[in-house]
């Protein structure tokens, strides 16, 4: 895994699709979100806990899905290309444990500005129900052709 190419801004297409990224959410993983952001409340790693709170389980936290947008943003643009804002990240439904997130999104709009060549990405995260975070906006910076 990894960023696997560079994308130009040249290159890019409105309408081009982002290549999506699965993310199987075990109690492993979950536990080891939590620990890594130090969001160590219950709710993210104790399925009884959660239940008690009005969750159907035990569910991913924000800044585990956060993450999850950047890595397939990252991967999508290359190492040269900036994340400059996201907006629009909203958590809809709870990213339970068994889930798989699947992060998905398409290229909006490119424009150049102030010397900068940017890309707006539509981004979102959906699992086995339903759109789960977002549709989000995302600007990021592309490198033109050498």
């Amino acid at each position: 895994m990894g960023v696997k190419q560079q994308h130009y801004w040249e290159d890019v297409r409105i309408g081009d699709e982002i290549p999506s990224l699965h993310f199987p959410l075990s109690v492993a993983r979950l536990v080891m979100a939590a620990g890594a952001n130090r969001d160590l409340n219950s709710i993210h790693h104790n399925s009884e806990y959660a239940k008690e709170t009005g969750a159907p389980d035990m569910y991913a936290n924000i800044i585990f899905l956060y993450g999850m947008w950047e890595r397939t943003v990252r991967e999508f643009m290359g190492l040269s290309g900036t994340i400059k804002s996201v907006k629009e990240f909203r958590m809809k439904v709870f990213n339970t444990v068994g889930e798989t997130v699947v992060t998905k999104g398409f290229v909006k709009k490119k424009w150049q500005e102030n010397n900068e060549s940017l890309v707006e990405l539509q981004i979102w995260s959906e699992n086995s129900r339903s759109v789960t975070v977002g549709p989000g906006q995302i600007i990021i910076t592309l490198p033109k052709r050498p």
